[in-house]
């Protein structure tokens, strides 16, 4: 009997930058609507970066959600695999966390553990630099796509999924329980409450003291001269 593949579903990104935490959230959702048989993994990988290594090597396939700034229309998703995966998430990074999964898959690969099979799943953002924010409406419309997508790949390995008849609740995460979407948007302060970009009032007098520097610093040039 041939030995079933050990594939890892993977869901990267950082769910305190709105757009960014598009493949946690997708990971998510997938494990409260499915399950899968043992040699299928769900794992919500963050912003880990090289701590997955080793879950990387032990894969045969590798499926990862995240947002990627492939220049395409905010909310357009694209499907990337195999050898172009790791160009993708190293030509426009959206945040420091692609670089290091980039040296994850180097590093795979100068093991001699890449995955065989390698499939990107990724979102175009909308928003990535509002802090504490959540995925935008467009980014959040392609979660469903993104999971359909996911699920016609590995049938190519002869993985169909079984539907839960009872869904798992939305405060069903595969991390902390406080991050679950609905109670992460609800408990959010408003912008009365907490400034989202910073604090104009605390920019004046940095750009103050910059500017005080600046002439402090040049005066004694000019009498040099």
């Amino acid at each position: 009997m041939e030995e079933r593949p050990s594939i890892l579903i993977l869901g990267i990104g950082n769910l305190l930058w709105a757009d960014e935490g598009f493949g946690v959230r997708v990971v998510e959702a997938l494990n409260r609507a499915y399950t899968f048989p043992a040699n299928v993994t769900l794992m919500d990988g963050g912003t880990q970066g090289i701590y997955l290594i080793e879950h990387v090597r032990r894969a045969d396939v590798l499926v990862v959600f995240d947002a990627v700034d492939y220049g395409l229309a905010p909310g357009t998703l694209k499907l990337v695999e195999d050898g172009e995966v790791p160009k993708f998430l190293g030509a426009k990074k959206v945040s420091l966390h692609q670089t290091s999964f980039q040296e994850v898959l180097a590093m795979a690969d100068m093991l001699g553990d890449l995955p065989r099979h390698l499939f990107l799943i990724g979102v175009q953002p909308v928003e990535f630099e509002d802090y504490g924010g959540s995925l935008r409406d467009a980014v959040k419309a392609q979660i469903a796509p993104a999971i359909e997508q996911a699920l016609a790949y590995l049938t190519r390995f002869g993985v169909v999924p079984e539907l839960r008849v009872t869904p798992l609740p939305d405060s069903s995460t595969l991390s902390s329980p406080e991050f679950a979407l609905a109670l992460y948007e609800g408990g959010r302060p408003s912008e009365a409450e907490a400034c989202r970009f910073a604090d104009p009032r605390v920019l004046a007098r940095a750009s103050e003291r910059a500017d005080a520097g600046a002439a402090s610093f040049a005066k004694p040039a000019a009498e040099d001269r």
